[in-house]
């Protein structure tokens, strides 16, 4: 993978964030129920759709770039560090992803949708999209922009949590650990 998020493949990243997103969900659902307060993002059933398809549709009708998806990370840890009881889990996340993608859009990009085609993307109500907005904002203390750096490291981070993949500046490291071990094993020669 490139080094740099704005270089990745959008497709490849969006596998990437959905599969994190899958395996969220699925530890989290093991957990033992906890009285936990239901919030907007709870839904009364999982729908139908599952989390990879649901953030290829996202991401595909919602013309997601590569910070936005990438942030949706960022927003979850954000809202789970200061809503403790809150959980991503079956029944929040769909919501959730929206809803994020929704704000991410807003905060990072010059061009963005309207709430109305939002919410058309993520199977709710325009209403329903305005009042997860509200919800989400408040729940992040208002706290919507990241930096570069953080981007890059969650960018990072996510690709070296896929074994299958592998950074270009990994494989470049490695090829000159190789090389500076085959010269200092080799005899000096006269």
């Amino acid at each position: 993978m490139p080094d740099s998020y704005f270089s990745a493949d959008i497709d490849r990243l969006t596998q990437l964030v959905a599969n994190m997103f899958t395996r969220v969900v699925q530890h989290n659902d093991r957990l033992p129920v906890v009285s936990q307060k239901p919030t907007r993002f709870h839904s009364r059933a999982p729908p139908n759709i599952n989390i990879k398809d649901y953030v290829h549709r996202v991401a595909k009708y919602a013309s997601l770039e590569p910070a936005c998806l990438l942030i949706l990370l960022i927003y979850v840890d954000r809202i789970c560090e200061r809503n403790p009881s809150f959980t991503i889990s079956s029944l929040t996340v769909h919501r959730f992803l929206i809803t994020a993608a929704t704000v991410a859009c807003k905060t990072l990009c010059d061009a963005y949708w309207t709430n109305s085609h939002y919410a058309k993307v993520g199977g709710v109500s325009m209403h329903e999209l305005n009042s997860l907005e509200v919800e989400l904002l408040r729940m992040m203390g208002w706290h919507l922009i990241t930096t570069q750096e953080q981007l890059e490291q969650y960018y990072f981070t996510l690709v070296r949590q896929d074994s299958r993949l592998v950074l270009e500046s990994d494989i470049v490291s490695a090829g000159k650990s190789a090389l500076e071990g085959n010269s200092a094993a080799e005899p000096a020669s006269e």
